[in-house]
């Protein structure tokens, strides 16, 4: 089992933070569980408090303010400490199994630097979930929410975690352009043989804009439209520069893995 790092943006989540923990906590691979208050003024820390009480691998980092979900992201990917790197938002919950499917695939898939899981989008107004095409937009949409990704942590490093460009700041869309840098660098696969997280709706949630616009029923001006499409597409070229740059990094001739059983520097064995 290839042990995984949870991370949690969460602002003002009371009330759904307790169900994405236990979500969490069910995942036997979710050998870290890091929860990042972005500022809240509810009772978020207190209920990681609790868990972490009960589950030693819940901890809690907090910001100094509001910094947005990509920021609080990015501050707790700092701290994790196991290979891989799983995200979910504080409002959604990982289905029982969900991280030993992107476990067992990535383990599989030495070279595959990330898997996508399929979500269930629970509670969507009926004329998104009946229009003809929801199944469609529903797909791309599973291939883009961080809720559904699990990233090798030095890869995420290397792209240099979430994209904080202001008009994302303001209107949302760097998880957009992140899976546009896996799809146009590396492939963004995605597992869809079942329902893996399930994303739970709320009045003014970003899933049902992008629903909207997609459908045509909400119009979305032409200049956030460019704004979003530059920043995503400079994301991109950041991310493959400087993937590029490690490949053709030349390692030094005599460095090798050191032991299993080896000490930290400046500790003896």
């Amino acid at each position: 089992m290839l042990p995984i790092s949870v991370v949690i943006p969460c602002y003002n989540a009371e009330k759904t933070l307790a169900r994405t923990l236990d979500s969490c906590v069910a995942q036997p691979e979710a050998a870290q569980i890091v929860v990042v208050d972005d500022g809240s003024q509810d009772a978020c820390a207190e209920i990681v408090a609790h868990y972490a009480r009960q589950h030693p691998r819940v901890e809690l980092l907090r910001m100094p303010h509001n910094g947005g979900a990509a920021r609080a992201r990015n501050w707790g990917a700092m701290h994790v400490l196991h290979p891989l790197l799983g995200f979910i938002d504080a409002d959604d919950e990982y289905l029982p199994g969900a991280l030993a499917g992107a476990a067992a695939f990535l383990a599989e898939h030495p070279h595959q630097p990330s898997i996508r899981l399929d979500v269930e989008f629970c509670g969507f107004p009926a004329d998104i979930t009946g229009h003809p095409q929801f199944e469609s937009h529903a797909a791309v949409l599973s291939n883009t929410v961080p809720s559904s990704l699990v990233i090798r942590r030095s890869v995420y490093a290397a792209f240099g975690g979430f994209p904080l460009d202001d008009v994302f700041r303001r209107h949302g869309g760097e998880d957009g352009a992140f899976s546009l840098a896996l799809l146009n660098i590396f492939g963004n696969p995605r597992l869809d043989d079942c329902k893996r997280v399930r994303m739970h709706y709320h009045p003014n949630i970003h899933a049902e804009r992008y629903f909207r616009i997609s459908m045509g029923m909400l119009a979305a001006p032409d200049e956030l439209i460019a704004a979003t499409r530059d920043a995503s597409w400079r994301f991109v070229h950041r991310a493959y520069a400087a993937i590029k740059e490690l490949r053709d990094a030349e390692l030094a001739p005599h460095l090798s893995p050191p032991p299993a059983d080896a000490a930290p520097a400046g500790q003896s064995a």
